[in-house]
């Protein structure tokens, strides 16, 4: 048996914020000294990242508000009975940051939550928030899959959500790269030849557990003991490009798959360039260059939304509502993602 999606829901928020509204920010290095010419930096941040702008969520919204949107799409793109699912697995990173905080909110969870949102009575339907940096989406699904296969589960719903937005340095370039989002899919068991083909998960903690981080901010000015979101930029691309190619590679052999069958390679939206180099580093493996648009990209107008970035991108994709790519009926799919922990995972999926 393998799970298939039988739905999908994303919510991509209103509000745009474009490289030029970072133009009077005053960036600062670790040491606390003003970068010059902020036009240089965005500029060079475009070139490296893809991104050219990004979705903030409004004020009175938080990362459960939009699981809980993206959730009620899939629900009904699928057309289940919402009280027939057995479990809802939300995968985030940092809870419900209300506007103008940087404190979490965990309790309850934000499964917890949205199963409320959506108003499910049924108690046997188990809600859960799983950490695991931005592969969170991927892992929740790889759960479900075994929560399937073994018979505990019929139906689950795996939610990727996050609002970066309120845990960012406004002082720190790395700033520019997050953004906030939500996407939702609804999965069950398959006898037939389709669905989830065969998978790979790894963490990689001994040396990388601290290449993303909590950690003040660069302003000295500013409270201490207040924690944003850091990243060793260049040992994380480092370790994308060396580790996350191979977890694909082994999902290709423990799914007896061909290269040439992988029609769609669906990878976090984490910087462009890094992942255009993952794949020509994983095509490589194979002697081969990467097909034209094997690789849809988001991140140039969404930014780095963490564990959205892949259920939203699947969707758009699947809704026919990105320009290039489509998805149909046998094709096989190629899902990777790589993110805090040092965290890598890759499932292969056919349509």
């Amino acid at each position: 048996m393998n799970i298939k999606i039988v739905g999908s829901g994303s919510f991509i928020p209103d509000t745009k914020i474009k490289n030029a509204d970072f133009e009077n920010h005053i960036f600062l290095d670790e040491a606390g000294s003003p970068i010059k010419n902020p036009e240089s930096i965005i500029r060079k941040f475009k070139d490296i990242t893809g991104i050219e702008e990004r979705r903030y969520a409004s004020k009175e919204l938080v990362s459960s508000d939009l699981a809980f949107f993206a959730s009620e799409k899939a629900i009904e793109d699928a057309g289940v009975d919402k009280e027939t699912l057995d479990y809802i697995i939300v995968a985030h990173n940092y809870g419900d940051v209300p506007s103008g905080t940087i404190q979490s909110d965990t309790v309850p969870s934000l499964a917890s939550r949205v199963k409320q949102k959506l108003g499910i009575e049924n108690p046997n339907c188990v809600a859960y928030d799983l950490l695991f940096g931005c592969p969170g989406w991927i892992e929740g699904m790889l759960q479900a899959n075994a929560f399937i296969r073994s018979g505990m589960a019929k139906r689950c719903l795996v939610i990727g959500t996050e609002t970066l937005s309120r845990l960012i340095d406004p002082s720190d370039r790395d700033s520019m790269i997050y953004a906030d989002g939500a996407g939702a899919v609804v999965v069950e068991g398959t006898t037939a030849d389709e669905g989830m083909l065969s998978y790979a998960s790894a963490t990689y903690a001994l040396n990388e557990a601290g290449y993303l981080f909590f950690g003040p901010s660069y302003n000295k000015e500013a409270e201490q003991d207040t924690r944003y979101i850091k990243m060793k930029g260049r040992k994380i691309y480092e370790f994308a490009l060396t580790k996350v190619p191979l977890a694909m590679q082994q999902c290709l052999e423990k799914g007896n798959i061909a290269i040439t069958d992988i029609k769609k390679i669906l990878i976090h939206q984490a910087n462009e360039k890094m992942d255009e180099a993952i794949v020509e580093r994983f095509y490589g493996l194979y002697d081969m260059t990467p097909p034209e648009h094997i690789m849809p990209m988001t991140i140039n107008k969404f930014g780095n939304s963490s564990v959205a970035t892949i259920p939203t991108l699947y969707d758009l994709i699947i809704k026919g509502l990105m320009e290039k790519h489509e998805l149909n009926k046998g094709d096989v799919i190629l899902f990777a993602s790589v993110g805090a922990g040092m965290n890598i995972n890759a499932f292969t999926y056919r349509l």
